[in-house]
């Protein structure tokens, strides 16, 4: 660890790890899908940082608009008007599903969950929230309390009127259904639960778009549309996170945008503002912005609508469009899936590649089974991975490919090359 680390380490703290033990990189520099450390090694980013960093390190346009916002140099309250405000609503507006018009322009995904949470509860009088048994939504004490994910036990019981719904994890069927026999039962779960619950005293069903940190789950074609209808049916409002799965690391700018399906409310963060700036929004459909015309709209911060997060929206967003990453994130999804897949097929150690545009996971299992690795083989596929410089997302018995989109087909071969020795070093017997 660089000196400058270890200094850092006594003043700052490092998240979700126990301190003494945390691993820190001193970055220097990037660029594209490669940065550098202190102490000259490059590295793949093969994770865009923290699933952020879509647009690649050092990219011109963010340089561009971040120089333009500091020159500016104006503190902003909530309630002013300027130019980049505007322009990152109307982007938002004309990227966004159809029906989804206004924006609510907060710092992160976790605020934008809360905020659409109170917006739902705000709009129906109700307090009941259906998410699913594997999922994330934010580290706030209330997003924790959401979301279905092992980090929030520490800080049971949090946020009362949480209801769990199946997830669509194929590969372990919660219905125990094998794939020529789905009939997307863990979509009709929804209908039991709310049955149970009884719908008047739901507010919202909360799903992310893909599943992202707890294990990148593809649903089968017309899940979310069944959610769509059952909602629609029992009266309650669809909020689609795609803080993770948004502004094409699926291949499209929205993961709802496979199925054409259009939620009330779609929160998003991350590659918002390509990991340049803290930036999250919630994108609500006109027909909810209407209702706060003459109702109070209890939701804010200080920092609404920073200047420095609408310029780096408006500066993400005119770069996805202009170079088209989006379409490029398909095509070099499409490029990498038979890659991966021969991968796996060639290693008994990963019981299965799953993923869409740029954003994949590797589940390992113990050879000539399903059972996960243990957490021993986890660390030595952590330490191998390290020893290669390649950065990316481990957890669990999981490994997460989720590259920015400007990678270019040489990076991502290379990569997966690295990858590969890494769990082969790791786990071949």
């Amino acid at each position: 660890m660089s000196e400058l680390a270890e200094r850092q380490r006594a003043r700052v703290f490092f998240t979700w790890s126990a301190q003494a033990t945390a691993q820190p990189l001193e970055i220097v520099r990037g660029q594209g899908a490669t940065f550098w450390t202190a102490d000259g090694a490059r590295w793949l980013d093969l994770c865009s940082t923290t699933w952020n960093a879509n647009l690649g390190h050092g990219h011109p346009r963010m340089r561009e608009a971040l120089h333009r916002a500091a020159d500016q140099a104006f503190v902003a309250g909530p309630t002013a008007a300027y130019p980049d405000k505007l322009r990152a609503g109307e982007l938002l507006a004309e990227i966004a599903p159809r029906g989804l018009a206004k924006s609510f322009l907060c710092l992160g995904g976790a605020e934008a969950n809360e905020n659409a949470i109170k917006m739902a509860r705000l709009l129906t009088g109700r307090r009941k929230v259906v998410a699913r048994n594997r999922s994330y939504h934010g580290a706030t004490l209330a997003m924790l309390s959401l979301s279905g994910d092992p980090r929030r036990d520490a800080f049971e019981p949090g946020l009362p009127g949480i209801v769990r719904l199946a997830d669509p994890y194929c590969y372990r069927c919660p219905m125990g259904k094998q794939r020529e026999t789905c009939a997307i039962e863990c979509a009709d779960d929804l209908e039991t639960v709310l049955l149970r619950e009884g719908p008047e005293t739901v507010a919202a069903v909360v799903v992310e778009g893909i599943v992202g940190a707890n294990g990148v789950f593809i649903p089968r074609e017309g899940y979310l549309r069944r959610l769509r209808e059952l909602c629609d049916h029992h009266g309650v409002l669809l909020i689609a996170d795609e803080v993770l799965s948004g502004f094409g690391r699926t291949g499209r700018w929205f993961a709802v945008d496979h199925e054409g399906v259009v939620p009330d409310l779609l929160t998003c963060a991350k590659g918002l503002t390509g990991g340049y700036a803290p930036g999250g929004a919630v994108l609500v459909h006109e027909r909810i912005a209407r209702h706060f015309d003459d109702h109070v709209l209890l939701c804010g911060l200080t920092t609404y609508a920073h200047p420095v997060t609408c310029a780096a929206i408006v500066g993400a967003i005119e770069a996805y469009r202009d170079e088209r990453l989006i379409e490029r994130a398909a095509s070099l999804g499409a490029w990498w899936r038979p890659r991966l897949d021969a991968f796996a097929k060639a290693h008994e150690f990963v019981g299965e590649v799953r993923g869409l545009g740029l954003l994949f996971a590797l589940e390992l299992v113990r050879p000539g089974t399903r059972e996960p690795q243990p957490a021993d083989a986890m660390s030595r596929v952590y330490a191998a991975l390290r020893a290669r410089h390649v950065h990316l997302f481990k957890r669990d018995n999981l490994v997460y490919l989720a590259p920015p989109l400007v990678s270019t087909e040489a990076e991502l071969d290379e990569g997966l090359s690295r990858v590969t020795e890494a769990l082969e070093e790791a786990l071949a017997p």
